[in-house]
């Protein structure tokens, strides 16, 4: 009953906004431009329903690849159906040494989480199973809902894509555990999403990295700030045709610049 009234709920609130709530703030285009990116940026004001949108058009119409995203739906299907078993579950390093050292050992999924790393959630996903998968992928109503392709890849390959409203819908959900999933599961995953928390502000976030079809990088921000107890959601995508391009350094830049021109981080909001 819950997963039925819960998925109904989060259909009809996903894509809330309306030319009535959304004011366009093209103050943001120079974040844009000075990191020589195409992108989009909005902020949910949960007190007043209000959008905040750069780009309004790529952030409703356009759909990308949810990359290391993905690893937050990825986490509550395997802590729903047991895959995971809690934040401190091991999945072992498979000797592989790859790019990224955080990856290069024995990690909890907490840690797997907060590292992005690619091979702890592909192993989950494997233990999933794509017919598991693609139910709450549908029961989610997740993007473009197929996996067409390897079910330790889709959410890489341009296979399965999501729209920056549908990521901002998903997250706002996630905070107010209205997704179907387990309270206990959603705030476990809210946990590790938590990177910073001072007297000011509380910053939450999941962030993504891959590249689209025309192999330029594609990035995405998606979570929330709080100030004063109130939360502000927000999901910032961009690409770069630069190969060089810094992305972690560059997305984090970004948003915290957005963020700080838009009034947060001084716990006056």
């Amino acid at each position: 009953m819950k997963l039925a009234f819960v998925c109904i709920f989060f259909l009809a609130c996903l894509c809330s906004c309306s030319p009535n709530n959304v004011k366009i703030d093209n103050g943001l285009k120079h974040f844009f431009d000075e990191n020589r990116v195409n992108g989009t940026f909005a902020l949910f004001n949960n007190g007043t329903g209000q959008f905040t949108i750069y780009n309004l058009k790529r952030y409703r119409d356009s759909a990308f690849l949810p990359a290391s995203t993905f690893k937050i739906v990825n986490s509550l299907i395997g802590l729903q159906t047991g895959k995971i078993t809690n934040d401190s579950m091991v999945i072992k390093w498979d000797g592989i040494v790859r790019p990224v050292k955080e990856w290069n050992k024995d990690l909890t999924m907490y840690e797997a989480f907060r590292v992005s790393a690619v091979p702890y959630f592909q192993e989950v996903a494997r233990r999933i199973g794509k017919d598991t998968m693609q139910l709450w992928l549908d029961s989610l109503s997740y993007g473009t809902k197929k996996i067409t392709t390897r079910i330790d890849t889709f959410w890489l390959d341009n296979s399965l894509k999501i729209k920056p409203d549908e990521q901002l819908g998903l997250v706002k959900k996630l905070y107010f555990n209205q997704l179907p999933f387990f309270d206990t599961y959603e705030n476990i995953v809210k946990r590790a999403m938590l990177f910073e928390d001072n007297s000011n502000y509380k910053l939450s976030y999941k962030t993504g990295w891959g590249h689209n079809e025309k192999e330029n990088h594609l990035a995405w921000v998606v979570g929330w700030i709080e100030e004063n107890k109130h939360p502000y959601f927000f999901v910032l995508n961009f690409e770069s045709s630069d190969p060089n391009a810094d992305i972690p350094s560059i997305r984090m830049k970004m948003l915290k610049g957005i963020l700080s021109q838009l009034g947060f981080m001084e716990g006056k909001m």
